[in-house]
């Protein structure tokens, strides 16, 4: 196993975490409460919006790293 595949291995999952936590955001700001859980894993429902944001811009900033890693080719083959 390379360091290629390992790399585009975080690649693949950064990018379907990424469609599934845009996927979870709400454009009236339900968000992730409209889940159901959201009582037992965040004290509000604001408190749930950011945590949302910051692990989506996290995930969004990892994946567009590594798709210019990727796409440069300064991995060696």
């Amino acid at each position: 196993m390379t360091i290629t595949n390992v790399i585009q291995g975080i690649w693949t999952i950064s990018a379907l975490g990424l469609v599934v936590l845009v996927l979870l955001h709400s454009p009236k700001g339900d968000g992730i409460a409209a889940i159901g859980g959201q009582a037992q894993l965040f004290s509000s429902t604001k408190s749930a919006e950011n945590t949302l944001n910051r692990i989506t811009w996290a995930l969004a900033v990892i994946f567009l790293s590594l798709t210019v890693v990727l796409s440069a080719g300064w991995l060696p083959k």
